[in-house]
């Protein structure tokens, strides 16, 4: 069959026409993206699903965020299994491009975080959480609605990696999970831009920091061996390679509110201090840094066993007082890869309001929990 230049352009025509009537009224243009789906991990009575919604206006007038819905993916339902208001949302919005200064997490008042500027990318830092004993929709999406219309998009899974069971970093009791996975986390709005992709290795990260009386030292401030972290052994969390080490860099001055003092400038080189990588097979790598120099046991290449001795905690890199920064990701190139959750075999944790601290397996410290390592 063979048609003139004219009729192929009527029949072009009609067909574009057919699709804009269909498509009216046009929909609000907003994408909608999760870079890296989530694994759920439990830790208490509660199962969680950390991630980030990624929400770009590509309109030419702003729009403001009003609700997000999380619902299952494979159902026909539409009631949410998990929904945020406006001003829950406020502290859970980072504009892209504004700089977040230290651990400053907008506070649910600012009505301002969810309005989107024309052009404009806001992260959105989910923590969903479920029952223990839930059963789980194995892929969930996404609806947003604005003040100009509504967005369902951004389908994932929930169960995108197998949870690794580790042993403890460390040894001992009184140890704090300072900004564990949470939402008030600094760690969650670490985002490193590597090889033209946004990354967070720290998803999960843990800065253990060793407590007494809820205080972190005793004695001078400024002085690292004032610190009860300060020298404590890290430990292997499995029998892995070693594929990673760096030693040398000098120890900071500690101190809290801008009192401390950086022993050297800080860059991609220098920001995770004295650092050991172990490579704990099937693409996942643990990572434990601002060590102390000197100190570290091992070198690249090294076999080590579950508990091994691998060096001692410092305050070196972008650290302000002496802690071991413990993370797990899927890439062995420092802070290149995205974080993965993981389990603890076993610790105690001190709840307050018991006066017993409560045993806990396979699971994983949430921010600010009070931790007793134990022994088989």
């Amino acid at each position: 069959m063979s048609c003139s230049r004219s009729a192929i352009g009527f029949l072009i025509a009609a067909a574009f026409a057919s699709v804009a009537q269909a498509a009216w009224p046009p929909q609000l243009p907003l994408e909608m993206r999760v870079p890296f789906d989530p694994t759920a991990f439990p830790s208490g009575d509660r199962q969680f699903l950390t991630y980030e919604l990624y929400v770009s206006n590509f309109d030419s007038q702003p729009v403001t965020l009003q609700r997000i819905e999380v619902l299952d993916a494979n159902s026909a339902a539409t009631r949410a299994v998990a929904t945020f208001e406006a001003r829950q949302l406020n502290p859970m919005l980072h504009h892209m491009g504004k700089e977040i200064v230290g651990d400053e997490i907008p506070v649910a008042g600012d009505d301002s975080q969810r309005q989107l500027a024309a052009g404009e990318t806001v992260v959105v830092y989910l923590n969903v959480p479920f029952e223990r004993a839930a059963q789980l929709p194995t892929r969930l999406r996404h609806r947003v609605l604005t003040d100009r219309g509504t967005v369902d998009a951004a389908s994932i899974a929930t169960h995108n990696t197998q949870l690794r069971v580790l042993a403890p970093p460390l040894e001992g009791s009184r140890w704090r999970a300072d900004s564990g996975p949470g939402n008030d986390s600094h760690h969650r709005r670490q985002i490193m831009m590597l090889n033209g992709a946004p990354r967070v290795p720290s998803r999960y990260a843990i800065d253990w920091m060793q407590s007494r009386n809820d205080k972190a030292f005793s004695g001078d401030e400024h002085s690292n061996k004032s610190y009860f972290a300060y020298g404590k052994p890290v430990l292997a969390v499995a029998n892995a390679q070693v594929i990673a080490v760096k030693d040398g860099i000098a120890e900071n001055v500690p101190g809290h509110f801008g009192t401390g003092k950086l022993a050297v400038p800080m860059s991609l080189d220098t920001i995770c201090g004295n650092l050991v990588v172990l490579d704990l097979g099937g693409s996942e790598f643990a990572g434990y840094y601002h060590l102390q120099p000197g100190s570290l046991r091992v070198k690249v290449g090294d076999r080590v066993q579950q508990g091994q001795v691998l060096a001692e905690i410092g305050n070196s890199g972008g650290s302000f007082e002496p802690h071991l920064h413990f993370e797990v990701t899927n890439d062995r190139q420092i802070l290149g890869g995205e974080g993965l959750p993981y389990i603890l075999d076993r610790y105690r944790v001190t709840v307050p309001g018991r006066s017993e601290p409560q045993g806990r397996e396979h699971e994983l410290p949430l921010d600010g929990m009070r931790i007793d390592f134990v022994s088989r």
